[in-house]
């Protein structure tokens, strides 16, 4: 018996661990929705790499309640049912005002003003971003019948290392990404009975756009060699992982945050 071609929406995948995910899975012969949220132009190259066909770039800030809803709905238009959803998208960090070059928002140097503006700006997109794309898919994946012998859904969150580890420049964002993999965990218990399993992944340092400027920087080497590899994760390694959790096996790793940090954290 064939395996039925999964509809699957992938945030923040105009780049990073998103793209490495979006090919990953259209590889395996899933149909694809590259969301952006400001990057057609980068969103269109990945669709144009993928292996193929049927894929579609969907466009929204997810840290607009407004656009979610309609964010959604158009990929689920264009695939036809959405089997599987990838919260990959975050903000790590916003440019720092003034044109100085601080990093983050370390509560010993950032003015309250920005600490507010930062931390509001990171959970908005992070944390609840991520919950409003859920509930919107969750409710899609219970309203309409996958093929049959395919699972009702799987969710797969990208959450980091810092939720354990700690995230002293940016406090918010390891806050939030430790807000992703509870919401995780409480909807594997809410979504099991209905067949929709529900995991995280928590990367360490990845080689993304993301995390180039402090690669790149001054501190570049000890970041590597908090690892006993003395390198960081490349972003198909994380892709590698998300796909497994998507699965059909992976049913029983429902609930589970799986560490993808190179022993450089172990907890």
């Amino acid at each position: 018996m064939s395996t039925p071609r999964r509809g699957v929406l992938v945030t923040g995948a105009s780049r990073g661990i998103g793209a490495a995910v979006a090919r990953r899975l259209a590889a395996h012969g899933d149909r694809v929705a590259v969301h952006h949220r400001a990057s057609r132009e980068r969103a269109e190259e990945v669709l144009a790499s993928l292996d193929g066909d049927g894929h579609v770039v969907v466009g929204g800030d997810i840290g607009d309640p407004a656009a979610v809803p309609s964010m959604v709905a158009t990929a689920a238009d264009a695939l036809g049912r959405i089997d599987v959803l990838v919260n990959n998208a975050a903000l790590y960090t916003e440019p720092a005002p003034g044109g100085h070059r601080r990093l983050g928002h370390p509560l010993d140097a950032t003015p309250y003003e920005e600490w507010v503006a930062a931390w509001r700006r990171t959970v908005d997109v992070n944390l609840l971003g991520t919950a409003n794309v859920t509930w919107c898919v969750a409710r899609h994946m219970l309203d309409v019948d996958p093929e049959p012998g395919a699972p009702r859904g799987r969710i797969v969150n990208v959450g980091s290392r810092g939720a354990f580890r700690g995230e002293p420049d940016v406090p918010a964002y390891g806050a939030a990404k430790a807000g992703v993999h509870a919401l995780g965990q409480s909807l594997a218990l809410a979504l099991g009975e209905h067949g929709i399993a529900v995991s995280s992944v928590a990367p360490g340092f990845v080689a993304t756009d993301m995390a180039a400027e402090h690669l790149e920087g001054p501190g570049g080497d000890a970041l590597r060699a908090q690892s006993p590899f003395g390198r960081v994760a490349a972003p198909e390694e994380v892709a590698a992982a998300v796909a497994y959790l998507a699965s059909a096996e992976a049913e029983w790793a429902s609930g589970a945050v799986l560490d993808l940090n190179g022993a450089s954290h172990l907890r």
